[in-house]
């Protein structure tokens, strides 16, 4: 407990702040305050009020690609019949279960928290905190995420290698 071992938190009342976002190689998408935790309505709503619009606005030939995980709201038979209603429009990709996470959006929070964890003053309140979010998701240079969209082909090849690696010495 030495002074110069340790080093001051302020606490702001605890709470957290949820947020929904996406993100293609020509730009961020739209991040959504979340006010509730992830159900298979709120998630809907999200997709039919922000993914859709987005995906029409930047893929109008209905060529684009929408990855999302397994989370139990994204396979929700509500939210699946939807995506399925609008399957013209673009395509969502379907993860195999239990698969590795491979979803570049993690690598983005991660920018995102270490941008806000370095400001200076930290925010005060959640409020602050959200807006401070927001505003620094809008922030997040083209190069982080493009480097992150371009990453996909090499971090696929070495799952499937490392899974193979697996499967032999599994066997052997």
């Amino acid at each position: 407990m030495a002074p110069g071992c340790t080093m001051g938190r302020r606490r702001a009342g605890g709470g957290s702040v949820m947020l929904w976002a996406m993100f293609c190689w020509e730009t961020l998408g739209p991040a959504v305050h979340v006010d509730v935790t992830g159900t298979r309505s709120t998630y809907l709503s999200i997709v039919a009020e922000h993914v859709h619009p987005f995906m029409e606005t930047l893929f109008p030939d209905g060529c684009g690609l929408f990855q999302q995980d397994n989370a139990p709201c994204h396979k929700a038979e509500m939210v699946q019949e939807w995506f399925d209603e609008h399957n013209n429009q673009f395509e969502v990709l379907t993860p195999p279960p239990n698969s590795p996470d491979l979803h570049p959006i993690q690598h983005l929070w991660d920018v995102l928290d270490k941008q806000v964890r370095s400001m200076e003053p930290p925010p005060h309140n959640l409020q602050d905190l959200k807006d401070l979010l927001l505003t620094s998701w809008c922030q997040i240079p083209q190069h982080t995420f493009r480097d992150l969209v371009e990453s996909m082909p090499r971090r696929v090849r070495a799952v499937l290698a490392a899974k193979a690696v697996d499967t032999i010495s599994y066997f052997s």
